[in-house]
């Protein structure tokens, strides 16, 4: 399924390390003979006798252009697409939901999701693997020999769609560390996505990943001015209970939520809404969870795209891609740069490495400016955001080459 990215990944790295190598430490090769120590020392060229710096030229600008083309995608979709959008008002109040909150058996992070949702939401319910008591809820826990596709949480969420009858119109889904902030009430959408806002709890760079992250993600705006929502965030997530029972859970896929609105929106004709509601989850507590959550999301996106009609299915591998590839040039482009060596030969590959460096630095911004006053010290780490970029993305690249077996929960902290 995913060779073609794995293949490219691979190939683009290759040539991009060692044209990299090649620049510093025998650019002669790169350029070819005849050319004066000086100049082979700080150019590549495109010209027939440059050899491997032909090669590594033409690379470094296409990925450049790849690069540019989502850059200028991501543009359009948030400041064309989803220019003027507003989260629609409330038509249906919290006696119209029911909850259902997700987990294995994170007993001390759940009563902290339970204890945050508003007093009249009356009709909560906790769908855990393993039996827990928790305090303002009605726990159940998924019967071990209960069968169907989906696995892990969509096989928990397919359970709770079949065994807990309601009459409320929405079922609101959230994960376990999901700390409601502001939340009272839905509009007359059949899917609804809450907000999300990430809170620090252990790395200080997995938070200043998930507040770049933040940046990039303004363009669900646009979402529901799109046939089909690119992706979709189970942090919060709140459907319609008739299209709920339409759709169901019942997919194999490591990404539930994003699976689901895919398959419910280009089989039928369902509306989805952007919600002014926020949920605070936990940003991942250490790195190598962050690796493995982005792993996860990356691979089960280019799994699942094949149920897309082409053009998104073409449009999301390329989005994924492009993000695999931003930590390879980041960490080949930057440190040539830094040692003196002119990677493009030309004015405008300068102006187009700037112009995505700027790209980088606003979707950090953006992000800091997303979380509001409170946050906005983290403004002094945007030096680091071209450390971000790689570690945002490194779970991406191993999305690509080494796909999770199995779904594998992020770990959570909770208050202590």
């Amino acid at each position: 399924m995913m060779n073609t990215e794995r293949i490219g990944l691979i190939g683009v790295t290759l040539l991009l390390v060692v044209g990299g190598v090649a620049t510093i430490l025998a650019p002669t090769i790169v350029t070819g003979p005849g050319r004066a120590p000086a100049e082979a020392s700080v150019t590549t060229t495109t010209t027939a006798d440059g050899g491997l710096g032909s090669l590594f030229g033409l690379t470094l600008w296409g990925v450049t252009v790849l690069f540019g083309g989502t850059a200028l995608l991501w543009t359009v979709l948030t400041y064309v697409f989803g220019s003027g959008y507003e989260p629609p008002s409330n038509e249906y109040g919290l006696e119209d939901v029911q909850v259902r909150i997700m987990t294995v058996d994170a007993t001390a992070v759940v009563q902290e999701t339970v204890d945050s949702v508003p007093d009249e939401l009356t009709d909560v319910h906790v769908i855990a693997e393993k039996p827990i008591d928790v305090r303002g809820a009605t726990v159940h826990v998924v019967p071990d020999d209960f069968a169907c596709q989906a696995v892990r949480k969509g096989r928990a969420q397919e359970w709770a769609r079949r065994a807990l009858s309601t009459d409320r119109e929405f079922v609101l889904y959230l994960d376990e560390d999901s700390i409601v902030e502001s939340f009272d009430g839905l509009p007359d959408a059949d899917v609804v996505q809450l907000r999300e806002k990430p809170r620090r709890t252990g790395s200080s760079l997995s938070f200043l990943a998930d507040v770049y992250r933040m940046g990039v993600q303004i363009e669900q705006r646009a979402f529901a001015r799109l046939s089909i929502p690119l992706f979709a965030w189970g942090g919060g997530i709140a459907v319609r209970t008739e299209v709920e029972d339409t759709v169901t859970w019942d997919r194999e896929t490591l990404v539930e939520d994003t699976a689901f609105v895919w398959t419910a929106f280009q089989d039928h004709d369902f509306d989805f809404a952007l919600s002014a509601a926020v949920c605070r989850n936990e940003a991942p507590p250490s790195l190598y969870d962050l690796f493995q959550q982005r792993r996860r999301w990356s691979a089960g996106n280019l799994q699942t795209a094949k149920i897309l009609p082409l053009r998104y299915e073409l449009l999301t591998r390329v989005r994924n891609y492009t993000w695999g590839l931003s930590p390879i040039v980041m960490l080949v482009v930057v440190p040539l740069s830094a040692l003196g060596a002119s990677v493009g030969h030309s004015g405008a590959f300068l102006a187009a490495s700037l112009g995505l460096a700027l790209f980088t630095a606003f979707w950090f911004i953006r992000g800091v400016v997303y979380y509001g006053e409170d946050y906005h010290v983290w403004m002094l780490a945007l030096p680091l955001a071209p450390l971000v970029t790689v570690v945002h993305a490194l779970g991406t690249v191993l999305g690509i080459l080494s796909p999770p077996e199995g779904f594998r929960v992020t770990t959570k902290v909770g208050s202590g």
